[in-house]
């Protein structure tokens, strides 16, 4: 019999234990089929699959990876176990803005813009750059050793996956729900794109809160600057205060001269109408708000209500334009702000300024503040839609875990705005409509990928057999920008639920609660800690720390916990291997059945082995993790390997025997979790004829 070494070594082992794993087929269901059993049904009839959330090729293994896919592959290789025919999708996402980002900053460096190179050469480059380096991120991916089927690899600009996507659109177009209109939309001017609402990062700053007159009221605002383009005021319908100037034009006091007050004191009268609004908070500020429309989305909204004009005052660029005047025109906003505050002081505007703590929209890719701005976009109307996944939601099955999340997704797509699809870039799907060089927003493709991953629109085998799939998972920041519009877009194309089941993973925070952010420095990466406690150590404490809550405050002393947790189940190992001689087929079945003796011994196992399996199954992963930890620790290490050791005991067979069962049965147990060394230690098992650990039965 093969001894194991002394200590456990993951470098030695983790490399080569994936290749074995590659090498045997059975991450894909044709491999499973090789060794599926019609007598037990294994491999045959029940299927389990699931898709990865495709990162973008701009990406790194980041800690919400990390949990993300050691959780998913936690629950795909029990299936497996359990005799499901189980396929895991990979793939990477085409990721539209960062890719173009990544490529532009490298032009930069090399005094070069990608209007120096044209369009076609400038999608050539970026081709280029994810040829070399937009794989890497799958690379690391098996270092944490997810199961997934690498031959069925997709990618959102293949060629079959750019037929999805040109399909989606002529169909939606075919409907007359694509159209183009001009409208106030998020605008980075650092991206130099519109981005959607989801895309829109709100952060808590400190601010000023300004107090200006408008003819007989004062009016708070954060936005100073913005005042040039107010066409409208705006009340609650209910606020006493203001019900006798609703419907009616007030004249009020205007900077918007060439001259400073100081060589111009004259003041410009103009005359703005009061509307009563459900939208307005009576309580923020003084109760009456300005209306903005060209440059706030809530006031464009109020606008198109009450028919007030949009004038644009803000361009593209981030400046101000001919419509703020001679005195405001090519300052940026931030500049503006300062310049206009000490006019309005001057003139006698200002009544005070507050220190003010509020919520600023960032752009999610480049943490640039957002402008909404008008521009002629292209939209999905979404109402339709929305109603298809709201019945999808109710009617069909398709569960939300947490299941909170039901119903705030059903709020949501009450409130759904039509979806802003195009975007100014060069790298993406170009919009095909004749004369349109923008191209599609990546989540459009992305909605896809439930169905597109197995070659739709072609009626494909793979399509046939493995749609829907049965489960998919991501942190609550992509809810709505993946999840629903997965859901309705499968529900549209395919008519039926894209899947059945939705986990909603905690996300991955800082010990002290703050983002984890490699730009912030407060970033860690998952690469650096398998290398330095090994891939089941980080797996392990990961599950460990996943309780159900909604922010995990990562603390690396719980991978330390996963690591020694590793090295106790090694030794264990040790220690039944040296103790338990002979041909160990003779133990066989190995069944949590055979296992004979205390009942606080053997039916606990039994126990065990239910709770991990229930716990997994509804993606208490956290709960198992515990489960599992307590129960080889305190159960089969101290307790009863502990009593084994005693000398000229009278049951020394049922001794061996159940220590043989108890390894099998807490290796299978534990193999989800901590793949690597479960594989490893199965390995060395003087078992005949014996199958990868990965396909071996589940314990039940």
């Amino acid at each position: 019999m093969e001894e194991l070494p002394k200590a456990y070594n993951p470098k030695e082992v983790e490399d080569r234990i994936y290749k074995l794993w590659e090498e045997s087929g059975f991450f894909s269901p044709e491999g499973l089929s090789s060794v599926a059993s019609a007598k037990e049904d294994r491999f045959i009839s029940r299927k389990f699959v699931t898709a990865i959330a495709p990162p973008n090729i701009t990406g790194e293994l980041h800690m919400g990876h990390a949990l993300e896919l050691s959780m998913q592959d936690i629950l795909v290789r029990m299936k497996r176990m359990e005799g499901y025919k189980t396929l895991w999708i990979p793939g990477i996402d085409h990721a539209g803005i960062a890719a173009q980002n990544v490529v532009e900053k490298q032009l930069k460096k090399e005094g070069l813009s990608r209007h120096d190179l044209g369009r076609e050469k400038f999608e050539q480059r970026v081709q280029e750059w994810k040829e070399k380096y937009g794989t890497a991120i799958l690379d690391q991916f098996k270092k944490l050793g997810i199961s997934v089927d690498w031959s069925r690899i997709r990618y959102t600009r293949d060629e079959k996956y750019e037929k999805a996507v040109l399909e989606a659109f002529n169909q939606y177009h075919k409907r007359g729900w694509i159209y183009k209109g001009y409208r106030v939309i998020n605008w980075c001017v650092r991206c130099g794109t519109g981005i959607s609402d989801l895309e829109v990062k709100h952060t808590p700053e400190k601010g000023k809160l300004y107090y200006i007159k408008y003819g007989p009221f004062t009016i708070a605002t954060a936005r100073p600057e913005t005042k040039l383009g107010d066409t409208g005021l705006a009340v609650h319908p209910d606020d006493e205060r203001y019900k006798d100037y609703i419907g009616k034009d007030i004249e009020i006091d205007s900077v918007d001269n060439d001259l400073p007050p100081s060589e111009n004191p004259r003041l410009k009268k103009i005359k703005i109408k009061v509307v009563a609004d459900e939208t307005v908070e009576s309580l923020f500020g003084t109760g009456i708000i300005k209306v903005t429309p060209a440059h706030d989305l809530t006031d464009f909204e109020i606008s198109q209500r009450h028919n007030l004009p949009l004038i644009k005052i803000i361009d593209e660029n981030g400046t101000m334009n001919q419509n703020a005047g001679k005195r405001y025109k090519g300052l940026k906003v931030s500049e503006v702000r300062q310049k206009i505050v000490k006019d309005l002081e001057e003139s006698g505007l200002l009544e005070k300024v507050e220190d003010y703590n509020h919520n600023v929209g960032r752009c999610d890719r480049c943490d640039s503040i957002i402008e909404p701005l008008p521009s002629n976009q292209w939209f999905l109307k979404v109402s339709e839609l929305a109603k298809l996944a709201k019945e999808t939601i109710k009617k069909e099955g398709v569960k939300f875990h947490p299941d909170r999340w039901n119903e705030i997704s059903l709020r949501w797509l009450e409130n759904i705005r039509d979806w802003n699809i195009s975007r100014q870039l060069w790298w993406g799907h170009k919009i095909p409509i004749e004369g349109e060089d923008d191209v599609l927003d990546t989540w459009f493709s992305s909605a896809l990928w439930p169905f597109a991953v197995f070659g739709w629109p072609e009626k494909t085998k793979d399509l046939s057999e493995y749609y829907p799939t049965n489960f998919i998972t991501s942190d609550r920041g992509i809810v709505f920008l993946w999840q629903i519009r997965m859901i309705f877009s499968g529900k549209f194309f395919m008519n039926k639920a894209p899947f059945s089941n939705i986990y909603i993973h905690p996300t991955v925070l800082t010990k002290d609660g703050k983002r984890m952010s490699k730009s912030l420095g407060t970033g860690i990466d998952p690469v650096d800690l398998i290398e330095k406690y090994g891939a089941d150590a980080l797996r392990f404490g990961l599950a460990y720390q996943n309780t159900g809550v909604q922010d995990m405050r990562f603390n690396e002393a719980v991978i330390l916990t996963g690591k020694k947790f590793a090295n106790k189940l090694w030794n264990i190992a040790r220690y039944i291997m040296r103790r338990v001689e002979g041909d160990w087929d003779r133990y066989k079945p190995f069944s949590i059945d055979k296992i004979t003796g205390s009942e606080s011994f053997g039916g606990p196992m039994k126990t065990t082995a239910e709770e991990v399996t229930e716990n997994i199954n509804q993606y208490r992963f956290g709960d198992a993790a515990h489960i599992i930890y307590d129960y080889m620790w305190h159960q089969i290490a101290d307790k009863y390997i502990e009593m084994s050791k005693k000398e000229n005991q009278d049951n020394e067979e049922e001794i061996k025997e159940n220590l043989v069962l108890y390894l099998i049965n807490l290796l299978k147990l534990l193999h989800p979790f901590m793949p690597f060394i479960t594989e490893e230690i199965w390995s060395k098992l003087p078992i005949k004829n014996k199958k990868l650990l990965l396909i071996e039965k589940w314990p039940h």
